[in-house]
């Protein structure tokens, strides 16, 4: 019986490509992110050169993070879903290829560049013009690829989770063509085409939507299709999740200029930025307890299955990350965070907590089908990932609130005449344990993902060895 790697219908090669790809650049990334973490307790690892230095790796480990690993796992996530639940096969192999190469080629050039200096210094969008360019061609062939294949699909039913690929792939279209509007005066030097308050008023309406809709939307189309899935359970409430997406959507988008409290921004923007973010809080946690329900009368697995305690585990930490977030949103609570560790520390909950949980338990699902097996080679490996990540997650996010409320706190505590009680330096001292905590918990991360990489080497050697042994025996067979 041809197995479901060797499918006759779908197009598995890309998305065993991307879903590869998606481990290597995890580990990049996050390897990238604990060399700068430890940069501000060992100040020394800069090397005291400038391609080292915290201000240039630290926009490559953010684009590495959310582009390549996460970028990829959304490539490899929305082929296999879009295929599996149209039954069709993606609508070009050639199209579907070069989305593949094209990508690796961006996170390339985005590896040379940042180092070098060369940066927008937009957030989330530091990369210069061509290689933007670049991406826009890419993302083209992507919208056709997916949305080519919806079209052609041989069921009369779009699965919801295809209604939150497809949101993403277009919004991220207009957020990155808008947002990186500019004039290019060298070959890889430009200026932002809009200026002061409305250039902020872009970046962030693009920067809090790059995580609205790639880092949400995105991952929500992968939690409602791999969580049933794991589960063996169907999705708790259909309506619900129609209700999550066209609240989600509608509402996100107006969020961003929470993130220009107290500027130069217009103060009825912020207002509105406030509003919509407190709005947002309950499609976040209607998808949260949709995908929770889903395990109704499927609780013990989780005693025995660790990839499904992964997509589990990613759930609530999006509960938490979209209750903080609206919280944070609040412009007294972000009189307190704002330029703090907080607001990091709220990132990386919903970065590793979310985002990296939910790729890693679908990869977990993913990996061992398109190579045609019943299961990972260990699934003591992945208990061990399991809780490396929680673990890492925990002291991460725990160190970085600690540390932000006391930024906060000492940066607006003043003396009975007035004047601060406080220099900034003393802040950053009293921060130090904070960061050595934080890269503690980065190093559980990241042995977990190497534990991953090793997982899935042997799971793909041992399909390979399989498939070479069934070869010889048809061979031996027909001699």
């Amino acid at each position: 019986m041809m197995t479901e790697a060797m499918h006759p219908t779908y197009n598995y090669k890309v998305v065993r490509q991307f879903a590869v790809m998606t481990v290597v650049w995890g580990i990049v990334g996050m390897a990238v992110g604990l060399l700068i973490a430890a940069q501000l307790v060992f100040p020394a690892l800069n090397l005291d050169l400038p391609w080292t230095s915290f201000g240039r790796l630290r926009p490559l480990h953010t684009n590495a993070v959310i582009f390549a690993f996460g970028g990829s796992a959304l490539f490899a996530t929305s082929y296999y879903v879009v295929q599996r639940t149209c039954q069709a096969r993606l609508i070009s192999d050639k199209l579907a290829a070069f989305t593949f190469w094209g990508w690796q080629l961006v996170i390339l050039l985005a590896a040379i560049t940042l180092p070098l200096g060369m940066t927008s210094s937009k957030e989330y969008a530091e990369l210069e013009w061509p290689i933007d360019i670049l991406i826009t061609i890419v993302w083209v062939a992507y919208i056709f690829v997916f949305f080519g294949t919806l079209i052609k699909r041989k069921t009369k039913h779009i699965y919801v989770a295809n209604w939150f690929f497809g949101a993403f792939i277009i919004a991220i279209a207009m957020l990155h063509i808008v947002n990186n509007m500019a004039l290019p005066v060298t070959a890889f030097k430009s200026y932002s085409a809009y200026a002061g308050a409305m250039d902020a008023s872009i970046q962030w309406w693009y920067g809090h939507n790059a995580v609205g809709f790639m880092l949400t939307a995105g991952f929500l189309g992968m939690m409602y299709y791999f969580v049933p899935k794991q589960a063996e359970r169907p999705v708790y409430s259909y309506r619900l999740s129609i209700v999550h997406f066209w609240a989600l959507i509608a509402i996100y988008i107006w969020a961003g200029p929470h993130h220009l409290h107290y500027t130069a921004l217009p103060d009825w923007a912020q207002s509105i930025g406030m509003v919509m973010s407190l709005i947002l809080l309950a499609p976040s946690w209607g998808g949260m307890i949709n995908g929770m329900m889903t395990l109704s009368g499927a609780w013990h697995k989780l005693r025995t299955d660790p990839t499904l305690r992964f997509l589990v585990v990613s759930l609530s930490f999006y509960g938490m990350s979209t209750f903080e977030g609206p919280m944070m949103a609040i412009k007294t609570v972000n009189a307190l965070s704002h330029y703090t560790d907080w607001t990091i520390g709220h990132v990386h909950s919903g970065a590793l907590g979310w985002v990296a949980m939910v790729t890693i338990g679908s990869m977990y699902h993913l990996i061992p089908r398109l190579w045609g097996q019943t299961q990972m080679y260990s699934v003591t490996l992945i208990n061990a990932h399991f809780w490396l990540a929680t673990i890492g997650t925990v002291l991460y996010i725990a160190a970085l609130w600690v540390n932000g409320i006391t930024q906060g706190l000492m940066w607006r505590a003043v003396n009975s005449d007035g004047t601060l009680m406080y220099s900034f330096v003393e802040s950053v001292v009293a921060s130090g344990p904070g960061y050595i905590v934080r890269a503690i918990g980065g190093a559980f991360f990241l042995t977990g993902m190497f534990l991953m990489a090793y997982n899935v080497w042997r799971t793909i050697s041992q399909a390979k060895a399989a498939e070479n042994k069934g070869h010889s025996a048809t061979l031996e067979a027909s001699a």
